[in-house]
């Protein structure tokens, strides 16, 4: 009975290829969905943030809102890429269970945007003189400066905020997350209400980044606690494990989400830009901020599903399982391509009544119409592009995502959307069919990168970035062992 039982365990079939998709696929729905109710509380926050400036009259609006653009390009959206390097280090430091690499990434990565705040903080005092050497109005201008002067403090807020937030998600814990935004967002409102009231303009500035300072507070409580109960790993320590060859790891990593992140954001900032020199600007440019509203709520979808393929690829490649990496990555991606579909569908469904909340003019109304069509087939292609680069940053390979960006949106998008646009006299649509050429061109080119990829040697390189701290550490235990094993034997030598 004994052998046929052991016999009868030892054949049992493997896991068929259906449950494992299906139970990764619980594993990931698990991750994504709080992160894309996070993402969707910080579109909220902007909306409601444009909605109070928009109360203050039409020159606040105007300025307050060029302030914010601004501050987006120039700051957040840099602070976050940098923040990237944390996806793979610490995701793939979590799947090794080397938690002292963990504490010390959170360290550098704060400690390297703090750094940063200095030269934005900068920069953003000086705005005005920077927009009206481009040409923009001398009192929309101060507007701007003003609004962006009150946001600086919500640098060093961030400086704390989107690390808190990597070092969390890289653990596959998103739902105190979404607990902590939505409860930051609930004060929103009224906090907004109260600081208008007393301070215009720089109280709308100031409600940003007191919500976003109650979101950081609330994460770091949780942090604190997280690190205490769960097997004490506050004690392990690691904070300042630091070393020249690990701060040359965070900057490099840091420097290619970087570049990643920005030069799409950018891109997308240039397309607004140039669309102010069409024909009919006024209503292009109208029609153009109402659709990339839109844009953004699907983009916080896209964000999550990025950040949930990037968490699951590290922590596989960091236990060592290169088949399971490779097992997420091809569900991810399959999840973006079904995910792009299903957004491109809603937006198509959607261009009749978008337009109509925004405006009552009826060549915009048309012009959204229109527009929804055509940036509907760049969702299409939108959301596996992000899929893939949150592949490519859990591997630890995000430049392979940042050549992919130059070529498809620099090298193909702007120009030929200046071509169509301009050349062409296609106005807007032009923009857009440029647009949807560079999109798939770099959706293409960063398949064929991770086609190539080697995922067992992937696996043995987050290996060595995984061990590095505990192999320094070892290293040093036994040099000390060694240094007292001689003083032992100099003293017996002495005394014989």
């Amino acid at each position: 009975m004994c052998k046929s039982d052991k016999t009868t365990q030892n054949t049992s079939p493997p896991p068929s290829t259906v449950k494992l998709v299906l139970s990764e696929l619980k594993v990931q729905r698990r991750i994504a969905i709080p992160l894309i109710a996070m993402n969707l509380a910080w579109f909220a926050k902007t909306a409601i943030t444009t909605a109070f400036l928009g109360r203050l009259g039409e020159l606040n609006l105007a300025g307050g809102a060029l302030g914010f653009t601004f501050a987006n390009v120039t700051g957040f959206s840099v602070m976050n890429g940098l923040c990237g390097a944390m996806e793979p280090i610490c995701g793939q430091a979590y799947g090794a269970k080397n938690f002292r690499l963990l504490h010390k990434t959170l360290l550098m990565t704060i400690l390297l945007l703090l750094v940063l705040t200095l030269p934005i903080s900068f920069l953003w005092l000086n705005i005005d003189q920077i927009f009206i050497l481009f040409g923009q109005q001398q009192d929309i201008s101060v507007v701007a400066k003003t609004y962006a002067k009150y946001l600086i403090p919500d640098l060093v807020v961030t400086s704390f905020l989107c690390p808190l937030k990597a070092y969390l998600s890289s653990q596959s814990i998103t739902v105190p997350t979404m607990f902590s935004s939505a409860l930051a967002l609930a004060f929103h409102i009224p906090m907004n209400i109260v600081l208008t009231k007393t301070m215009g303009l720089r109280g709308v500035a100031m409600a940003v980044w007191i919500t976003d300072l109650m979101f950081a507070i609330l994460l770091a409580i949780y942090v604190l606690i997280l690190e205490n109960r769960k097997e004490n790993r506050l004690k392990e320590g690691g904070w300042w494990d630091q070393s020249i060859n690990g701060w040359i790891t965070l900057l490099k990593l840091s420097g290619s989400c970087c570049f990643y992140t920005c030069l799409e954001w950018w891109c997308y900032e240039i397309l607004v830009l140039l669309t102010g020199h069409l024909a009919d600007a006024k209503q292009a440019v109208g029609v153009l901020t109402i659709v990339l509203n839109f844009d953004y709520l699907l983009f916080s979808v896209m964000l999550s599903l990025a950040t949930c393929v990037s968490t699951r690829v590290s922590n596989e490649l960091g236990a060592n399982r290169a088949v399971h990496a490779y097992r997420s990555a091809c569900v991810s991606l399959a999840g973006g391509v079904l995910s792009g579909c299903v957004g491109s569908l809603v937006m198509v469904g959607a261009r009749g009544i978008w337009g109509p909340l925004f405006s009552n003019d009826r060549g915009i109304i048309r012009g959204v119409k229109k527009t929804m069509m055509l940036i509907a087939l760049v969702e299409v292609f939108n959301f596996p592009l992000a899929v893939c680069g949150g592949i490519v940053r859990g591997t630890a390979r995000p430049w392979l995502g940042m050549y992919a960006n130059m070529g498809g949106f620099y090298l193909l998008a702007l120009p030929l959307g200046v071509v169509f646009a301009f050349k062409l006299h296609l106005g807007l649509s032009g923009m857009f069919f440029g647009l949807v050429i560079g999109i798939f061109s770099c959706l293409m080119l960063i398949l064929v990168f991770i086609a190539r990829i080697n995922w067992e040697e992937e696996a043995r390189k987050a290996q060595t970035l995984t061990s590095s701290v505990q192999d320094q550490q070892v290293f040093d235990e036994s040099e000390r062992t060694e240094a007292l094993e001689n003083v032992k034997s100099r003293t017996i030598l002495s005394s014989v």
